[in-house]
């Protein structure tokens, strides 16, 4: 999304020729390798583990290291290998991510009017907002060499994560769309006159 991003507003006369099918295939297969692969070497590790004793994680779904905690074995191994894989994959697309960013803000601030600038601003913002709620609580969760007993915080990120940034998605997006502007002012002012009548009604 970043690299449509920056696209879009640094090359917006080659965006066709740039943004092809194939380049759009090879960016999702990218994404699908990279993925795999980075889940390869922890799962190797953990494959053999002898795990004993209560099957119950105290976790809201099967993730790796709360599973680990179950292991009869040593784990400080499979734990590096998750935590080398989560930052290669975490920061190495963040970096990315940033990188296309700086360009995009450069490419912005040239922008002669006013007007312009808050255009092309506007289409960022969303995936901006996107970025820094999936990566804040993905670092905070993968990306840290001891993971602790913090299970509570854990779950409250993995939450964030998985469900309250993907559930917010079509909002944060669709916002960026005027209709969806005025219909939000046109039911802020209704419930703020319905307000105004209850308190003047007192």
């Amino acid at each position: 999304m970043s690299f449509d991003r920056y696209v879009a507003i640094c090359n917006p006369l080659r965006y066709a020729i740039i943004m092809n099918r194939q380049t759009c295939i090879l960016l999702l297969l990218g994404s699908y390798v990279g993925a795999f692969l980075s889940m390869l070497g922890p799962s190797v590790l953990t494959a053999p583990m002898i795990f004993c004793g209560p099957n119950k994680i105290h976790h809201f779904f099967c993730d790796r290291a709360p599973m680990l905690k179950l292991a009869c074995t040593d784990i400080s191994l499979a734990e590096f290998a998750d935590f080398i894989s989560s930052a290669v994959l975490l920061l190495g697309s963040l970096i990315l991510t940033g990188v296309s960013y700086t360009y995009i803000v450069i490419t912005i601030l040239r922008i002669p009017s006013v007007q312009g600038r808050q255009k092309a601003f506007s289409t960022c913002v969303s995936h901006v907002t996107v970025v820094i709620l999936y990566y804040g609580s993905s670092i905070f969760l993968y990306v840290r060499p001891k993971k602790g007993n913090a299970v509570d915080i854990n779950k409250f990120a993995t939450v964030l994560n998985t469900i309250i940034t993907p559930m917010l998605n079509p909002f944060i997006y669709s916002l960026r769309n005027e209709r969806v502007k005025e219909s939000l002012r046109d039911i802020f002012n209704k419930y703020v006159g319905i307000l105004t009548n209850v308190r003047s009604q007192k």
